[in-house]
């Protein structure tokens, strides 16, 4: 976690489990940001998991950004020395507030502030050694009854873990003159913490909704302990302590709504969704994605070109992609479409245990040549290749791969998540009129995904009417340059009355 002497900057970006150490959509949209801004000056603050977990960065660093800070919330590293602690009276009150604050998503339970100061119930040491804080834990484990003690103690301890690493990364941030944050939870807690100590504007953006997206991934992880026996277990309900994680990240994601302005997503579903989680509407604001229209244009086929027999899933091998369909789809699509291929491009590295899982689905289906894992590629030198771009994702955002394909003159097919349903059929007046760009399938259909690939590969009039769709739509909402335009000036926007004043 070491990292060295803060410069100061004019935009700060806090950038959780993406941006420069992952590959992915939302990597290559803030590299594409500063790249294309090079009159600011960037500092990027990266939180990741643990240091083991990456193989260093995987993008060249743009000159402007002048700084990369590093943190990994879930090592061991240093911790503070065993001894005894005089503590506030008010401490064991203090510990049951943050216990019920925390089951009732109360956004004022988590007062950074308070994991910064050495003497405070909430540092590092009272917490992790006190008496109290072990009377504190005994007592609220009572009330929980269903998990088991050893459970609940470390989920209770590892909740916490990674404030205080926040909050060392918080007396390092350089000096800026705004806090920009890619996501709500802990990125968006280290936003909330830098801006109000430097009094200055914080905005947020989300690609997808992270408190959404963490949910998914809580319902789905192994690693939370369920220890109700079958009699006790009702399936319909959460456990005690995969409740407590998303409560836990729905607080930090009220936290960030309520101090970031403005807060920008990437289209009206998600702008709605904020506003139901408890962003302010008045401080809601979308901004679309966008891609290189006129590079990717260079790379399209010519009219009287063959289409290739090739679906694509251009994205990581990760349970929110469900790869898994996509498989399902390419065996029912080989049977009824023989000689057809499906590529899956995209890193593995991210989730192994997944990546091998996949792996042994397309053998299990004896898909041979007609299934190909490609690893990360180069999307000029894949995209000319393939006819009909997929995307079988369970959660989404805006998805850069769907504007890239449609940039490079391909239908898509997706599944009905974020801002899909848009993107293939339109929002409403113009944009509706241009017509279909593919289908929308519903989630975990690997039948109908197959089906309308099919359709799209053998109906060549079908296939012409979604083209022409893409490409109008993409060159007329989705350029890169609008973006580009866009964010300057919102950045202008939010630093120079802040100096003027």
């Amino acid at each position: 976690m070491a990292n060295a002497p803060t410069r100061d900057c004019d935009i700060v970006l806090l950038l959780e489990g993406t941006y420069p150490y992952i590959k992915g959509g939302v990597s290559n949209w803030i590299h594409q940001i500063v790249n294309s801004l090079p009159q600011w000056r960037f500092t990027a603050v990266f939180l990741g998991s643990q240091a083991s977990d990456y193989d260093g960065p995987q993008y060249a660093l743009p000159d402007n950004l002048v700084e990369l800070q590093t943190y990994y919330l879930f090592d061991e590293g240093d911790r503070p020395p065993v001894r005894p602690l005089r503590l506030p009276a008010d401490t064991p009150a203090r510990y049951a507030s943050l216990h019920e604050s925390l089951r009732t998503s109360d956004a004022a339970a988590l007062d950074f502030n308070t994991y910064l100061n050495p003497g405070d119930p909430f540092s590092e040491a009272a917490f992790l050694y006190s008496e109290a804080a072990w009377h504190y834990i005994t007592e609220a484990y009572e009330t929980s009854a269903e998990p088991s003690f050893v459970d609940y103690f470390w989920t209770i301890r590892n909740l916490h873990r990674p404030i205080w690493t926040l909050a060392q990364a918080a007396r390092k941030l350089p000096r800026a003159r705004l806090f920009f944050s890619a996501s709500t939870g802990y990125a968006g807690l280290l936003g909330v913490a830098g801006a109000e100590a430097q009094q200055r504007p914080f905005a947020l953006m989300e690609h997808g909704i992270y408190t959404k997206e963490r949910r998914i991934d809580l319902m789905n992880a192994s690693w939370i302990s369920d220890s109700r026996s079958t009699l006790q277990h009702d399936p319909t309900e959460m456990s005690y302590l995969r409740e407590l994680w998303i409560r836990f990240f729905e607080i930090l994601g009220r936290l960030a709504y309520g101090h970031a302005a403005p807060i920008i997503s990437l289209f009206e579903a998600a702008r709605r969704q904020q506003i139901h989680d408890g962003a302010e509407a008045a401080r809601t604001r979308i901004i679309p994605n966008g891609v290189d229209v006129p590079h990717l244009a260079s790379l399209r086929r010519p009219k009287d070109a063959p289409t290739p027999p090739v679906i694509c899933l251009l994205g990581r091998v990760v349970p929110i992609k469900d790869i898994k369909t996509f498989i399902r789809a390419t065996y029912t699509l080989q049977l009824q479409l023989p000689g057809a291929q499906a590529w899956i491009v995209g890193p593995e590295d991210e989730d192994p245990d997944y990546a091998r899982e996949c792996h042994e689905l397309a053998q299990a289906l004896d898909l041979g040549e007609s299934l190909r894992f490609l690893g990360f590629q180069h999307i000029d030198d894949i995209l000319p290749k393939v006819g009909v771009m997929v995307l079988s994702s369970i959660s989404e955002g805006l998805p850069l791969s769907v504007l890239e394909g449609f940039a490079v003159g391909l239908p898509c097919v997706t599944t009905d998540v974020g801002a899909c349903s848009e993107l293939i059929y339109g929002r409403e007046g113009e944009d509706r009129a241009l017509g279909a760009a593919g289908t929308v399938v519903r989630l975990a259909d690997h039948q109908a995904l197959a089906a309308a690939c099919v359709e799209l590969l053998t109906n060549p009039e079908a296939y012409a009417s979604a083209l022409q769709a893409a490409i109008a739509r993409v060159e007329r909402y989705y350029d890169k340059g609008q973006m580009i335009n866009t964010f300057d000036r919102l950045f202008t926007e939010l630093i120079t009355p802040r100096e003027a004043a």
